[in-house]
């Protein structure tokens, strides 16, 4: 007998196919809702809904959008080249037009100077009479000179001789003092030069007082040169300022070297007379 037993009606020769063993289904290829008796019981996973795919299809070509319009000049530039040149030429003349009209009015109003001197002709025309003013510019007239006030003293010594001191450049001390001073004082800058003016403007050119603040000016300024010839130490060790004196040196400022203008420079001196001084001035008891 053979090792495999033949189908009684199999052809002779030919060998069955040997049967393949049944395949086992797994768990993970149960169909979804079958349930497998072997598995433990397990609550059931939540179900989401999964997004549909999305459509590859392709999508219709856009149309293309037409460039954007470029601004349009505004102002000047929108107006075609002759225009402009026009306009620009216009604005050109009224612009020179008014820089010579305040040029005019300004030296019309201005204190006499090199310019006017020369020009004043051009300068009146042109004012007068449409542009007449009636006011100045300055008030009073910048100062064209340089005043120096001085003082000296007559001075009793201890032994009861008298002899007079030399000239004390007042101005000077200011002017010294007020040079390389960041901050200088009101007295250093102001004290004496007023003090000058207010005498001069209650005084005639013969030194004699004018009106009621003549004696008031008198005082205050003889003052003012006792306490400077005190700090300058004029009088000496022990003596006493008996009379003192003032003077003015004015010199005119020269003018600049390419003007034609012809101003004499030699100074002009005004002594003053002799003010005696009371004796609680010169003992310092004005301070």
């Amino acid at each position: 007998m053979d090792a495999y037993d033949e189908e009684p009606n199999a052809p002779r020769g030919v060998q069955p196919p040997p049967a393949l063993p049944e395949p086992q289904t797994s768990r993970s290829a149960r169909p979804a809702g079958t349930h497998d008796p072997q598995a433990p019981d397990r609550p059931a996973a939540p179900h989401h809904p999964t997004a549909p795919a999305a459509s590859t299809a392709p999508t219709a070509p856009t149309a293309p959008t037409a460039p954007a319009e470029p601004p349009r000049p505004a102002g000047l530039a929108a107006l075609p080249l002759p225009h402009r040149i026009g306009a620009v030429a216009f604005l050109a003349v009224v612009a020179v037009a008014v820089c010579t009209h305040l040029g005019m009015v300004f030296l019309h109003v201005a204190p006499p100077n090199t310019v006017t001197a020369r020009h004043g002709g051009a300068v009146n025309e042109w004012i007068y009479p449409e542009f007449e003013q009636n006011w100045k510019l300055f008030a009073p007239n910048p100062l064209q000179q340089d005043i120096a006030v001085q003082a000296r003293a007559e001075v009793r010594t201890p032994d009861g001789g008298r002899h007079t001191t030399g000239w004390y450049d007042l101005s000077a001390q200011d002017g010294r003092a007020i040079r390389g001073n960041p901050l200088p004082s009101h007295t250093q800058q102001n004290e004496l030069r007023r003090a000058w003016d207010f005498f001069v403007a209650a005084h005639d050119g013969a030194g004699r007082p004018v009106g009621l603040r003549g004696a008031l000016a008198e005082q205050y300024l003889r003052r003012i040169v006792v306490l400077r010839l005190e700090r300058a130490h004029a009088p000496g060790p022990g003596g006493t300022v008996e009379r003192v004196q003032v003077r003015a040196r004015t010199t005119n400022v020269p003018p600049p070297k390419w003007s034609r203008e012809k101003v004499s420079t030699a100074p002009v001196l005004r002594a003053l007379p002799w003010w005696p001084v009371p004796s609680a001035e010169a003992e310092g008891g004005v301070r």
